[in-house]
């Protein structure tokens, strides 16, 4: 006759079989191949206190404490006087927050075992962690927020495992203006309860109104998860998902250099999220960007204005309003505005970059800008300056003058007219002039002698006396 113990009639050395495969797996750290020679073990004898023991064991080295419990409280019921598992399971509920529970485990131990030095410590414990929660529940009902923090420090030191304590401190952090704080102390929270829909939803929120709308939809995902019906998660969803799906795609079109297109997204951006500062700011800093980037510099002006008065910090905003006024051939005012920069993100090339430009453009506008000699916009293209150059040719021919001297001034506009035309319809020169460099400046020529300074065909035609009749060159 075949001895049989336990529900699933495993013999008793199947069972002695398990247990000792999972002492040597337990040992190995093999822990998940381990707890599974200790379920069969617990299935085959239902009533061996030990094996309850010993896969409470597994669960904690595996960090599992919450499924540890049931079973140490088995084992419990099947030896009260085992003092191992008491101790053990008080140390669990200590850690959980649950002091009064934990007290009775401690206090049950030195009933048997009177000069127990670990229980007589951890029953210690639980007093103090009892009367600190008083404290930090008194403090934060007075609305002593950094009291409450301080004591909390305490009381998660004994109790990591306690939800409630986290959520506490949490709070606390949210009234102090800190939310990066709340939540790094509402994320282990999400672990330590089996539904906490709650803490998913506030850490949602919060990464929200830091504008980590990626974040944000993380978390709120999570919460539809355990319960799709959620009204407060699925509302919050909704708003979410649509704000970042517009922010993503306003990127995706500055990608695609369709700035225009990237304009309206982000003023839909403003009219789906009117109250977090964050997603207003990043939205106007983005459409000063795009205007600077399609060429339109008072706009772009007053929009990266109101941008940077709304944050005075953001580089990438003066650095776009440096742009633009370069744009508006404002130049003291873009080195002005890249030299704050600079203050802000020293180490930025393009800020560097971008200031030395600027100084560039404004020094040359000191000597000779071309774009003003004709009168044109720095986004003028070849027919529109062709057509200044002539116009202003005629104005300023020397023989429409009389007198000696206005001859000679209007010699020296001429020269300077005819060198503009020069410069400005001949793309490699302007694009050394736009990048900060005269073209026609004797200090940029190779080896340039300054004779005929700025007079761009290499004589002067008024030299050969006053007979010579100027003809246009129409190209």
């Amino acid at each position: 006759i075949i001895c049989v113990t336990g529900v699933l009639g495993a013999t008793h050395g199947e069972i002695e079989h398990h247990l000792e495969m999972g002492r040597k797996l337990l040992a190995a750290g093999q822990l998940a191949e381990a707890l599974s020679h200790y379920h069969s073990a617990v299935e085959g004898d239902s009533k061996n206190y030990l094996t309850y023991y010993k896969r409470a064991a597994v669960f904690l080295a595996m960090g599992k404490s919450k499924s540890a419990l049931p079973d140490l409280t088995r084992a419990i019921q099947l030896k009260p006087d085992f003092l191992a598992a008491r101790l053990q399971r008080g140390n669990i509920l200590l850690k959980q927050g649950n002091t009064q529970e934990a007290r009775e485990d401690f206090e049950a131990v030195l009933q048997r075992s009177p000069d127990h030095e670990e229980a007589h410590d951890q029953l210690t414990k639980a007093n103090e962690l009892e009367e600190l929660q008083e404290d930090a529940h008194a403090a934060y009902h007075q609305g002593d927020y950094s009291t409450t923090i301080t004591v909390l420090e305490r009381v998660i030191e004994i109790s990591p495992w306690d939800p409630e304590s986290r959520e506490l401190r949490a709070e606390c952090y949210i009234r102090m203006g800190d939310p990066q704080k709340a939540i790094q102390d509402l994320t282990p929270t999400t672990r330590l309860r089996n539904d906490n829909r709650a803490a998913f939803l506030k850490l949602s929120m919060l990464h929200y109104s830091l504008g980590e709308h990626h974040e944000s939809l993380n978390h709120i995902r999570e919460c539809l998860k355990l319960d799709q019906d959620d009204k407060e998660c699925f509302s919050h969803y909704k708003q979410v998902k649509k704000l970042s799906k517009q922010l993503d795609s306003a990127e995706e079109l500055i990608q695609e250099e369709r700035y225009q297109n990237a304009i309206e997204k982000y003023e839909s951006v403003m009219k789906t999220e009117p109250n977090v500062q964050y997603y207003t700011n990043l939205a106007k800093e983005r459409i000063c960007f795009c205007l600077v980037k399609v060429r339109e510099p008072e706009q772009a002006i007053d929009v990266c204005s109101e941008a940077h008065q709304r944050d005075p910090r953001n580089a990438n905003v003066l650095r776009d309003r440096a742009e633009a006024y370069i744009l508006n051939q404002d130049y003291e005012k873009a080195v002005e505005d890249y030299q704050e920069a600079r203050e802000f993100e020293g180490d930025n090339n393009e800020i560097r970059e971008g200031l030395e430009r600027a100084q560039k453009l404004l020094k040359i506008s000191r000597k000779r800008d071309y774009y003003k000699i004709l009168g044109v916009s720095r986004n003028a293209n070849k027919q529109e300056i062709i057509k200044a150059y002539r116009k202003l040719a005629q104005q300023w021919h020397p023989d429409n003058f009389q007198s000696e001297s206005e001859k000679k001034e209007a010699e020296k506009r001429f020269i300077d007219i005819a060198s503009a035309k020069e410069v400005l319809t001949d793309p490699e020169m302007r694009q050394k002039f736009d990048a900060g460099e005269d073209p026609l400046d004797p200090e940029n020529q190779q080896g340039g002698g300054g004779g005929q300074q700025g007079w761009p065909f290499h004589f002067n035609p008024f030299e050969s006396g006053g007979s010579f009749h100027f003809k246009f060159q129409y190209n």
